[in-house]
């Protein structure tokens, strides 16, 4: 799906990356605040509370950032690959120890300049303490990375079963609807041929914009999802003629927002089928996508018989439901509603990307 631009700060990154990145930050954050309070508490003479707070913030961003940010901006000469962006080679261990060093001396200056003290006399007076605040700051940093690397691996592990697993359940809607289209041409060869041969190209055109669509990596833009309905009711249209009417409503605004392929094109075919195909005169269905405030809601309304109460599971809105636990876990859901008589309309609650 299209990403969360992220923070302005680390907006010279790779978008897979940001949130990783930030994500962690706010762990480093976290630790050093407790380490500040920590050093206070048991040692308030030699650590005030805001010179542990500024050398321990100050050693902690220094390293984080020598070894996190930058770790992602040298992504190249360290042939590290998204998107985790880790990886163990001899050049990602050198970069790691100058890394640890380095941010250690930044974050120690920094201190020493808001306390007025050298850090670096310590090495003469005490050699002891010296190496133990570096070993220290070096076994600290060793751990955060030991930590981060294997956390960011599981997200990825995570990432990849949920993308599997989308492509799975669109696997599995495109043989669904492929089968109803072809019983339906068949049926129109031997009624109506020349018909038969229209829904045949239009068909085609359908088939060839879906494979495109299929080799998408796990999302698309809802225009993209808005243009393979309008080519699956084009197909529709050939079989149903006049009996069939369709309003898309899309605004501009909302085009380029992620969502799932065939997420819609099922409630739409199930809306034919259980709608407007046992009606007589057929009848209408209007598609539309609005925002409220931080969530999309994307409707889709027809005007066919509708029914008395949610029909048993099928095809199309079990499979939505599955896509949308899926990818959203509990942040969408799908409300259905109908009236005999009036129609049906089907609404999709989502998070929205801004």
């Amino acid at each position: 799906m299209t990403l969360d631009p992220g923070p302005w700060w680390l907006r010279w990154l790779p978008a897979d990356s940001r949130a990783g990145v930030q994500r962690r930050a706010f762990i480093v954050w976290g630790v050093a605040a407790v380490i500040a309070l920590l050093q206070s508490v048991f040692s308030p003479t030699l650590h005030p509370l805001a010179a542990s707070l500024v050398y321990s913030y100050g050693i902690s961003t220094s390293i984080w950032f020598l070894c996190d940010p930058l770790r992602i901006a040298l992504r190249r000469w360290l042939r590290a690959e998204a998107p985790h962006y880790w990886t163990f080679n001899v050049r990602s261990v050198l970069h790691l120890l100058l890394a640890i060093v380095l941010g250690y001396a930044a974050g120690t200056a920094l201190g020493d300049a808001y306390t007025g003290r050298s850090t670096w006399q310590l090495l003469l007076l005490s050699p002891e303490r010296f190496w133990g605040f570096l070993l220290g700051s070096v076994g600290i940093s060793a751990g955060f990375l030991f930590f981060f690397y294997h956390r960011e691996k599981a997200h990825a592990l995570e990432r990849l079963a949920t993308e599997t697993r989308l492509k799975l359940l669109e696997s599995q809607l495109e043989p669904h609807m492929l089968f109803n289209t072809l019983a339906n041409l068949r049926v129109l060869i031997g009624t109506d041929p020349a018909r038969a041969t229209a829904m045949l190209d239009q068909l085609g055109d359908y088939l060839r914009a879906t494979l495109a669509a299929s080799r998408s990596t796990g999302s698309h833009t809802l225009a993209l999802e808005f243009q393979r309905l309008r080519d699956y009711l084009g197909l529709m249209s050939v079989r149903m003629g006049d009996r069939l009417h369709h309003t898309l409503d899309l605004p501009e605004a909302l085009a380029a927002h992620p969502v799932p392929p065939l997420l819609l094109q099922p409630l739409v075919e199930n809306a034919i089928r259980h709608g407007l195909e046992p009606s007589v005169h057929g009848g209408e269905i209007v598609v539309s996508a609005r925002a409220a405030g931080d969530t999309l809601r994307i409707t889709v309304r027809d005007s066919g018989v509708g029914c008395d109460g949610e029909p048993r599971a099928g095809f199309g809105l079990a499979q939505v439901r599955e896509r949308l636990a899926t990818a959203f876990g509990a942040q969408a859901r799908l409300d259905w509603a109908s009236t005999p008589g009036q129609g049906t309309l089907i609404t999709l609650t989502l998070p929205r990307q801004t």
